[in-house]
């Protein structure tokens, strides 16, 4: 009866650090992705900076943004 409980509870413990692993490993692929369009956001305000029109930089932050965030906009659009 010892040893079924010890299994038991090893098996729960090791399904525990199996989720939290997998949490870990989402959350640094989560970071990775708002790092990429926070960079792509940044680029297109250099490049309105710059006096391109934003037609063209919002093409630019469409292909940066490719794959990595949901919508035209990289995930983000405001009121112009």
């Amino acid at each position: 009866m010892k040893k079924s409980l010890l299994a038991l509870v090893l098996i729960a413990q090791a399904a525990m650090f199996s989720v939290a692993a997998e949490t870990d490993k989402e959350t640094r692929e989560d970071i990775t992705k708002h790092r990429a369009m926070a960079a792509a956001h940044e680029s297109a305000a250099k490049c309105r900076e710059a006096g391109k029109g934003e037609a063209v930089c919002n093409k630019e932050l469409q292909a940066a943004c490719k794959g990595i965030a949901i919508g035209k906009f990289c995930g983000m659009k405001h009121e112009h």
